[in-house]
Order: C-alpha cells, then structure tokens, then sequence
C-alpha cells in the first residue's frame, strides 16, 4: 500500500491509499481519481514529506506499544461521518440508476419522465452540460455503490 498527497484543479488537498504506484497510475489514467471535496477528476499527486520511523530498538518502549487505529470502515472524524450519514440518507431515499443518471435526469427535467429521486455516475462533460442546460444536479462527495437491478 502507498498514500499519496494528492491536489485537484480546484485547489482542494487530501490524502489516499493506493494497492502500488502503478494502481494509482492505472486508476488516474481512467478518471477514477476524484477530489473527495468536488469530485473533479483533474487530480495530481503533490510533494510531502516522507514518514520516515527510527528503527524500533532506538525507541523507548512506551513508543513501541502504540495503540492499533480502527478499521479503514470507520470514520475517522467528524466530516467522514457527516459523508457516511449522507451516504445513507441519499441511498435509502432515492434510486440508483448508474451511468444512466445524465439520461434519466435529462429526461425528467424536459418532462420526458416522472420526476423522482435519482443518483448515479455521469462523466465529467455529461455533468457539465446538464448544469449548463439548468439541469439540477450534484456531485456527491463519495462514488455511488453499484447495485444489481
């Protein structure tokens, strides 16, 4: 596993975890990266300072004995719960429809289709024109979980 310091286009800065460096490059190549603020995939990787330990027999021993963090499931704060929180409030009150969402969204605001409430994945430029148009849409600060219809 590697972690990376990572900025978007927009300025917002955060870490994550990836399986290599050459995960990390495979994902960003397929717009998989997004800023966990936005959602823009426009992500780079920025400079930090590498976390470099003593070795264990220089520590004392109430160094060594640290206490282990809790699942990566668990949110580490506040602001995560708030995401966790609105995660399940939007799945539990709206349908997901995946890469379907610009259509069906499209449709429903022209009055092609019943209005209700959707959620799902749109590329980059789909999102854009839909806003354009005056579409009401928006990012969510975590990727959709995908269901089987």
């Amino acid at each position: 596993m590697i972690q990376y310091s990572l900025k978007c286009c927009d300025g917002h800065q955060f870490d994550s975890w990836f399986q290599s460096a050459a995960a990390f490059d495979k994902l960003q190549n397929a717009n998989m990266v997004t800023c966990v603020m936005c959602g823009v995939s426009e992500v780079k990787k920025v400079l930090m300072a590498p976390a470099v330990r003593p070795a264990r027999k220089n520590l004392p021993a109430a160094q060594i004995a640290t206490p282990t963090p809790g699942p990566l499931s668990t949110p580490s704060g506040p602001e995560e719960q708030r995401i966790v929180d609105l995660r399940k409030k939007v799945e539990s009150n709206s349908e997901y429809v995946g890469s379907d969402f610009a259509k069906q969204a499209r449709a429903m605001h022209d009055g092609d289709a019943p209005k209700k409430a959707i959620y799902g994945e749109a590329k980059l430029d789909d999102a854009r024109k839909l806003l354009k148009d005056g579409v009401p849409v928006l990012p969510l600060p975590f990727r959709p979980t995908r269901k089987d219809n």
